[in-house]
């Protein structure tokens, strides 16, 4: 049974009397205190989203945090007057975050109890406990990568992204080549390799078989020349979107076996999956050589199937599929004879050159 706590993913902040001394439409200047700025700064290294919800002035109180040099810390700030639950559940559905992932902190109990009362599963704290958050168990993921590091800047970058997509009026491929996206498929160094495994194990509407790829399995298959351990990231113009897809391959001398392929669910409006599977494709036709997929049937990853689909993979009797031996329970085997793909309209790839690594 596991016992760790459920991180916090997104800690939101009262304003007068937690996050800084005083009542800001009261006192005019309200002071932040030094040990409160470096627990905002550390929550946010962490990869902990932080937002705000105060009853004020929006327009006062957000110029108060710009002045104070910490507005940029905050995603989807909710300042007026309205209840503060109804704006906590606004921002978890903004985030997609279930309510037990959302941490509220405000001096008021009044303003505590009426959060709990409507939203019992968002953890609330008094504004005493600020300067203990950084000790606490759910505020403490258990590693720390890349992606976590820069979590804030991807999300603020995904809300101008979506913005502009509403605001766009042509079509979808129109708008994707407007983005000016770069993807790039690359061997996983020792460093990705945390985010590849946070990938493998919370990915489940874009994981081909739900395999759970442990840190200590993934550097053993990294020191494999037999198998190719890839990482896929993404950028736009807006920024990066960090680590979006893992795919692990064990390399034959005629055919390849894709053993997983799982994408982030943030990258399936960008046609992320079928990007991969085309490259992989054309790579496995320079090499001369069949691929087999393995696929697991969810109730959550019909997508998945369907990039599998028109890919081209299919059942099949090939003899390479037998060649492998028998695989994991509930598992199909998909085969697919390759051939030559074109490059992507909307994306520009950036790939190692699996066809001159050889098999």
């Amino acid at each position: 049974m596991n016992d760790a706590p459920t991180i916090v993913k997104c800690l939101v902040w009262d304003l007068d009397n937690t996050l800084w001394n005083g009542t800001l439409l009261e006192d005019g200047e309200v002071l932040l205190d030094d040990e409160i700025r470096a627990v905002i700064a550390e929550l946010d290294s962490r990869g902990i989203l932080q937002s705000v919800c105060s009853r004020n002035d929006h327009d006062q109180a957000w110029a108060r945090l710009e002045q104070l040099g910490v507005a940029e810390y905050f995603v989807l700030p909710e300042i007026g007057w309205g209840p503060k639950s109804k704006a906590l559940e606004r921002i978890a559905q903004r985030l997609n975050f279930a309510h037990r992932t959302i941490a509220f902190i405000d001096d008021q109990p009044a303003e505590r109890a009426e959060v709990t009362y409507h939203l019992p599963d968002v953890r609330c704290y008094p504004a005493d406990a600020a300067r203990t958050l950084t000790g606490l168990p759910e505020f403490s993921p258990a590693v720390s990568t890349v992606d976590s590091r820069r979590r804030r800047a991807m999300y603020q970058a995904g809300f101008r992204r979506d913005a502009e997509r509403e605001a766009f009026e042509g079509a979808d491929e129109e708008f994707l080549r407007s983005l000016e996206l770069v993807m790039r498929i690359g061997r996983a160094t020792p460093e990705d390799l945390t985010r590849v495994e946070e990938l493998t194990l919370r990915t489940s509407q874009m994981n081909a078989t739900g395999v759970h790829y442990p840190d200590a399995a993934l550097r053993a298959l990294t020191a494999d020349p037999a198998h190719e351990v890839l990482v896929t990231t993404l950028t736009d113009r807006f920024g990066p979107h960090g680590a979006v897809g893992v795919i692990l391959l064990e390399k034959h001398p005629d055919l390849w076996h894709l053993k997983l392929l799982a994408t982030s669910c943030r990258v399936v409006s960008f046609g992320a999956g079928s990007v991969i599977l085309n490259w992989l494709v054309d790579r496995a036709a320079a090499a001369s050589v069949h691929l087999v997929a393995d696929f697991r049937r969810t109730d959550r990853n019909r997508m998945m199937e369907v990039a599998y689909r028109f890919a081209g993979f299919e059942e099949s009797g090939c003899a390479c599929v037998e060649a492998l031996g028998e695989g994991i329970r509930d598992v199909e085997r998909l085969h697919l004879v390759a051939d030559p793909r074109p490059a992507s309209t909307t994306v520009r790839l950036e790939a190692s050159d699996l066809a001159a690594a050889g098999a």
